[in-house]
């Protein structure tokens, strides 16, 4: 199996003084033709906003989001009414569909918050928007792949409006997970902590990993590590 290695160090760049951003793929003022995305997933943005700091209403359409948070806290509104703050553990899916104006700033006034923003394209359009949080202890992730979203929503997971399923897990050092990426699909491996290999291959935080086509993964930590894995329709 083909993979291709996204160090974090290549990432894309905007620094706003209250935000300091890293974009897996082309984003805003980053534009990268040969990292325009991977199958549906088409944003992996690691931002970390200052105490006080955030993005303010502002519109979104036809998109998958979802926000995983590392460090701190961020409070979410939009215009369905909707209004939470997301802390470690909690995993947000808002279907944007045909449309949503919403805002996200750091629950904080003095901590920084540090989270993942996740755009995937969902598998049709013009859906009605739609929002969702749920919370994933530390236990269901121990050692092992806890399924946080899924086109059904099974083992309780957010629902995700196309063929993906994400997974979580965190590992200590010398523990392995393996997962099995089936005929027709590919997958993505990002590393939001620590380091592992990826048969074989080492990542460090903040680098993700290609895989376009199926076999068996196997992730080792090197040291305390968190991992997401995308399974995606190829």
């Amino acid at each position: 199996m083909l993979a291709e290695l996204r160090k974090s160090e290549e990432r894309g760049k905007a620094n706003f003084g209250w935000l300091d951003s890293r974009h897996s793929f082309s984003f805003g003022q980053y534009y990268d033709p040969a990292h325009m995305g991977f199958g549906p997933l088409r944003v992996i943005n690691e931002d970390r906003v200052s105490g006080g700091g955030g993005f303010p209403t502002h519109p979104h359409s036809d998109m998958e989001i979802i926000s995983y948070v590392l460090d701190g806290a961020l409070e979410h509104r939009d215009s369905l009414g909707t209004g939470s703050v997301i802390r470690p553990g909690d995993v947000q899916r808002m279907s944007a569909g045909t449309g949503v104006r919403h805002s996200e700033y750091n629950a904080s006034e003095t901590d920084p918050v540090h989270f993942l923003q996740i755009w995937i394209v969902p598998e049709k359009r013009g859906i009605k928007p739609s929002y969702e949080q749920k919370t994933f202890d530390t236990e269901e992730k121990r050692g092992k792949l806890r399924l946080i979203g899924s086109r059904d929503g099974r083992d309780g997971s957010v629902t995700i409006h196309q063929d993906t399923d994400l997974y979580a897990t965190l590992l200590e050092r010398e523990e392995s997970v393996s997962h099995n990426v089936r005929d027709g699909r590919g997958a993505w491996v990002q590393v939001t902590r620590g380091s592992v290999s990826v048969n074989g291959q080492r990542l460090d935080a903040g680098d993700g990993l290609a895989i376009p086509s199926a076999g068996e993964l196997k992730v080792t930590a090197h040291d305390s590590a968190e991992v997401l894995l995308f399974d995606l329709a190829a």
